[in-house]
């Protein structure tokens, strides 16, 4: 698939990962100290990997949480900050176990509830996938 332009884009996937907290449902939310920015957790595909395989590692990598695939949700579409393409398929998780420890990639993981999550989330794609996950969630 080529986007305008015909240039592939950088294929990436990611989870809104969702736990049921004391007054209700909670998301965990990044902190990426390379661009100072709160996200939900994402990354580049490896080389052949598909993309659901891609967004368990990803997740598991930045937040220490192994994960479950719940629904996907809706494809995020934008270019990225050297103004390529980026393709960002996310899906719904559930936490199996695991815990986080800071790593280069993520110095922070915030549990918030929904509406804080919206508020703290720096991108506006994150804010839509966010919303869709409540909705799907319940």
């Amino acid at each position: 698939m080529s986007a305008a332009g015909g240039e592939e884009p950088v294929r990436a996937a990611g989870g809104v990962v969702i736990r049921e907290g004391r007054a209700g449902a909670e998301v965990a939310v990044v902190h990426r100290p390379r661009y100072d920015d709160w996200s939900l957790p994402k990354g580049k595909l490896d080389p052949g990997e598909g993309f659901a395989a891609g967004a368990l590692r990803e997740v598991e990598e930045e937040t220490g949480l192994s994960c479950e695939l719940g629904d996907e949700l809706s494809p995020a579409r934008y270019r990225d900050a050297r103004g390529r393409p980026k393709l960002v398929r996310y899906w719904l998780m559930t936490v199996r176990g695991g815990a986080f420890t800071p790593n280069d990639e993520v110095d922070a993981l915030e549990w918030l509830p929904l509406a804080e999550a919206s508020v703290r989330l720096d991108y506006e794609h994150d804010r839509r996938l966010l919303a869709e996950a409540g909705a799907a969630a319940g």
